[in-house]
């Protein structure tokens, strides 16, 4: 009798804890690409899983509401650069739409994208350094959405990057003209 009653006990906290603490994690789909198309030949696809829940922030200046954030997009590559001056030259970001896929964006970059650098003579001690190169010279934003993953199609060669970008609470005003 007394065994029985302990096992109703742990199984009972077995199903609420699963029902308090595992549904929740389920309330977010989590990489669900079936609405995407495949990437165009040459292309690959680079995914970002944006956490639901994120840590508090240590500045209580900047706004914990999600409705507030945006997610930057960066696109480039990492190279060997001597003493030139480098940048990445093509296409920036371009969003689409997906049909009949509530709120699921696509972002791509098209065409080809080539690394430009000016042609000076470098100093023959002068070592070679690793940096990462940007395509663009803006931010591209994007709003931020745990419910779907941000799905980037770029030409091969580049990689994706991603950071958060959160507003501040104040709001101040602007001078009437």
């Amino acid at each position: 009798m007394q065994a029985s009653i302990q096992n109703r006990i742990f199984f009972g906290l077995v199903v609420l804890w699963s029902t308090t603490v595992l549904e929740p994690l389920r309330a977010i789909p989590r990489m669900d690409l079936n609405d995407y198309p495949q990437p165009i030949a040459g292309q690959q696809r680079w995914v970002i899983q944006l956490p639901g829940l994120l840590a508090k922030s240590s500045d209580p200046g900047l706004s914990t509401n999600a409705v507030d954030w945006r997610v930057q997009l960066i696109v480039g590559r990492t190279i060997q650069l001597d003493c030139n001056q480098y940048h990445l030259a093509g296409q920036g970001l371009r969003m689409e739409r997906l049909q009949g896929a509530e709120q699921r964006m696509l972002y791509s970059v098209a065409g080809a994208v080539k690394v430009m650098s000016t042609r000076m003579v470098c100093p023959p001690d002068e070592p070679m350094r690793e940096s990462f190169l940007v395509l663009g010279s803006k931010p591209y934003l994007v709003p931020y959405n745990a419910s779907f993953p941000i799905v980037v199609d770029v030409p091969g060669g580049l990689e994706v990057r991603w950071r958060l970008w959160k507003a501040e609470i104040t709001q101040r005003e602007a001078t009437k003209l």
